[in-house]
């Protein structure tokens, strides 16, 4: 216990610096090169905050443990949006740029349309559906660098900053996130031990301990950059990490191993990942990005909502 402790403790320090240095890298390179936060938070802060999801899906799916991959892919969406994002936009609603956010939210929703069927259609996830995941993720990449270019093309020189090093930039972002990656594992490791010897089923782990632990890079990233006034940084990264979780977290795990939809609790007769866990990560995106795009806003209203659906996702969970 003292050991899982002191871990904990280390893993806790990693992700509040290693947040820090990270989300000071990606600004000033977002001015250094002219391109917006938003663009660069649903890129470059969104691969690096989705690395932990990665490295323990993929580990997961290939030791066997095909529910946990599943599981925290779906959870860490619902956990982004429904208290990392919830939080962001309940202590500071904002407006958005639309056209940023474009790009990203449609690229998710069809992903998640492929996924649905998948889902619901064929109840598994085959080696060719992760391929086809991962496809989507290159194609996405490929046209935010030419939205990147074209924005950087149209916008003006005197965001540059004046002085500084490009290198020494990507270096803080770098170790920046190399140590949000190891005290992300470090959390994950000791809290899912903790789980498992409480009795707490694989695919609950996966929704709830392992989404929330993996999450927290993105939770550290949004709070950082809330704290130091980039809240467009912040929401690009909550889209684009849930983006990622779903075609590249989710691609990578299934087409190193296929596995079945989780089928241990059942409501109706139906896996309930089918009748809760799924709509309830539609609906919170939903929530998300529908007044982003309509009306360009954020309201506290929305951040008050989508963190009562998370609490009331956690006590479903642990009580059904």
């Amino acid at each position: 216990m003292i050991k899982a402790v002191i871990l904990f403790s280390i893993g806790l320090i990693f992700l509040i610096k290693g947040g820090d240095w990270f989300v000071d890298g990606s600004v000033r390179l977002s001015h250094r090169f002219r391109i917006p936060e938003i663009l660069i938070g649903a890129t470059i802060v969104s691969i690096g905050t989705t690395l932990p999801e990665v490295m323990v899906s993929a580990t997961s799916a290939v030791s066997g443990h095909g529910q946990i991959a599943y599981g925290n892919a779906i959870g860490s969406i619902i956990c982004n949006t429904s208290l990392i994002a919830a939080i962001t936009i309940a202590v500071r609603p904002s407006n958005t740029d639309r056209s940023s956010l474009k790009i990203p939210i449609v690229f998710f929703f069809s992903a998640a349309l492929f996924y649905v069927l998948n889902a619901y259609i064929f109840g598994s996830f085959s080696r060719l559906s992760g391929i086809i995941l991962l496809m989507i993720f290159t194609v996405y990449m490929l046209f935010s660098i030419r939205s990147a270019i074209s924005g950087n093309a149209n916008s003006k020189p005197d965001n540059v900053p004046k002085r500084g090093n490009a290198l020494l930039d990507i270096l803080w972002l770098i170790i920046g996130a190399a140590l949000i990656a190891i005290g992300a594992d470090l959390l994950v490791d000791n809290g899912t031990i903790i789980a498992r010897e409480l009795g707490v089923p694989e695919s609950v782990i996966g929704l709830t301990f392992v989404a929330l632990g993996t999450s927290l890079p993105e939770l550290v990233t949004a709070i950082t950059a809330l704290t130091k006034g980039h809240g467009a940084l912040s929401l690009g990264n909550i889209i684009g990490a849930n983006l990622f979780n779903l075609v590249l977290v989710s691609g990578l795990s299934t087409a190193l191993s296929p596995f079945s939809v989780p089928a241990d609790n059942k409501i109706l007769g139906a896996a309930s990942s089918l009748v809760v866990d799924i709509p309830v990560m539609l609906c919170v995106m939903l929530i998300l990005t529908i007044p982003a795009i309509l009306k360009g806003k954020l309201y506290r209203s929305q951040g008050i909502i989508l963190l009562l659906i998370y609490a009331g996702f956690c006590i479903f969970q642990f009580t059904y």
